[in-house]
């Protein structure tokens, strides 16, 4: 199938289809005229990168998960060893991220509503005027 038949399958864009190509992770074949061949599977493999972009991961870490990851009564599951302990390491990064946004959110909070200052983190020296929050690096 041509791209803009994938692209009606997917509901995925054709930029983002050419994008998805370049970072590695949709494999077309060409014709002699240059157009862009996807094979039905494409169609399902287009499916999994969203759903994996959706779950917060960047392309290149979907280029090394995909190939080791399936569908499995309609959910997306690991099926090489190391997948589960790179897409462990991804959860871990994006919950320390969302402490670092929560603790970001407590101090706006607090400035906004006039409330008490954060305490300063043990052995941190801040700037002088300027509050930190516990635990802040």
């Amino acid at each position: 199938m041509r791209i803009g038949e994938l692209s009606r399958r997917t509901g995925v864009n054709e930029r983002l289809l050419r994008y998805y190509e370049d970072q590695g992770l949709l494999h077309p074949s060409r014709l002699s005229s240059g157009y862009r061949i996807y094979a039905e599977s494409d169609v399902e493999t287009v499916r999994r990168i969203r759903s994996l972009l959706t779950a917060g991961l960047s392309t290149s870490v979907i280029a090394g998960v995909l190939p080791c990851v399936s569908t499995d009564g309609g959910f997306l599951a690991p099926t090489c060893p190391q997948t589960r302990a790179e897409l462990t390491a991804e959860c871990q990064r994006i919950s320390a991220a969302i402490e670092e946004l929560e603790q970001s959110r407590r101090l706006l909070e607090a400035v906004i509503n006039g409330g008490p200052r954060p305490q300063a983190a043990a052995g941190h020296r801040g700037e002088p005027g300027v509050p930190q929050i516990v635990g802040a690096t």
